[in-house]
């Protein structure tokens, strides 16, 4: 049996938690320029509640947040920032190996797959990569819409010699709520990006940011496709608890709202379902906190155990 690795969660609804000042467009890019210490703090809390990778703060670094002026001149500072202050928190941690991953976000926007430009992309992510490569184990890009901006990360750190994962987020509309074929925001299937994960080079194929209801069967074509291919390929998920459908505003316009029904042991059923369906690696998106990696990593060490 794979072990199963443990995700942190998100990083923005913990950082106002415990009391960095956010607010749009910038969002948890401020915690970085203002309260950095509280950065830190976020990390420390997620390790110890059992998290086995933590991911850089790096999400919010793009010019769709603070702007592209901003980006270059102060982004390459920031972007370091970030990586060092979840290098020393693993560090720190001395009971067990803590990896960082290095957050590449969608450039252009989250859920935002229109708005995609093959012809700037690499411009920002070599600053990303440049500065984020002393500090991570792993790569992470997160929250992508479509398989263009997965081959974008590819490419992007194909020189660093560290290894990828490539992170989608769902459509998690009424429509995939009743069953329909999982499928990117983009439009684009499940099963086309998993057949482009197994033959990526990536270690890793990953859901984030979408519902938890909508995971599952993302899980299950992509297994199917990694046991047809005899593809080494892990697969992960980390839901977020946002309330509605995701995609009707523009990532940096507000602040979505989230869920009253998805407690910790709530959302430690959802990532155990995850598990048994073939996931090995599993944490959380926005608003799901420490506390819930906390119950998730109890409850999976108990099926462990038996």
């Amino acid at each position: 049996m794979n072990r199963t690795y443990i995700l942190d969660g998100g990083m923005s609804r913990e950082l106002l938690r415990l009391g960095a000042e956010l607010k749009q467009p910038e969002w948890s890019a401020l915690a970085l320029i203002n309260s950095p210490s509280i950065v830190r703090q976020v990390h420390d809390e997620f390790i110890g509640a059992g998290s086995d990778v933590i991911t850089t703060n790096s999400y919010a670094l793009v010019p769709f947040h603070i702007g592209e002026e901003r980006f270059w001149q102060q982004g390459p500072a920031l972007i370091a920032r970030s990586g060092q202050l979840a290098r020393d928190a693993a560090d720190a941690c001395q009971d067990r190996k803590i990896l960082v991953a290095g957050s590449l976000p969608p450039i252009f926007g989250s859920y935002e797959p229109q708005n995609f430009d093959p012809s700037r992309v690499q411009d920002y992510l070599k600053v990303l990569v440049e500065n984020l490569n002393p500090y991570v184990d792993v790569w992470l890009g997160e929250t992508l819409s479509l398989l263009a901006e997965g081959q974008a990360v590819r490419t992007a750190v194909a020189e660093t010699g560290k290894p990828f994962w490539i992170s989608f987020t769902l459509a998690d509309d009424a429509t995939q709520g009743n069953g329909a074929a999982p499928r990117l925001r983009s439009g684009e299937t499940v099963q086309d990006a998993a057949q482009w994960a197994a033959t990526s080079g990536a270690k890793a194929l990953l859901f984030n940011c979408s519902k938890p209801e909508v995971m599952g069967a993302a899980v299950e074509a992509t297994a199917a496709i990694i046991e047809h291919a005899c593809s080494d390929l892990q697969i992960g998920v980390y839901a977020n608890a946002f309330e509605g459908e995701q995609g009707e505003s523009a990532a940096n316009e507000g602040l979505h709202a989230t869920r009253d029904d998805l407690n910790d042991d709530a959302y430690s059923r959802f990532a155990c379902s995850w598990v048994d369906a073939g996931a090995t690696i599993v944490g959380g998106c926005c608003g799901i906190g420490a506390s819930h990696i906390h119950r998730l990593k109890r409850t999976l060490l108990r099926g462990v155990d038996g």
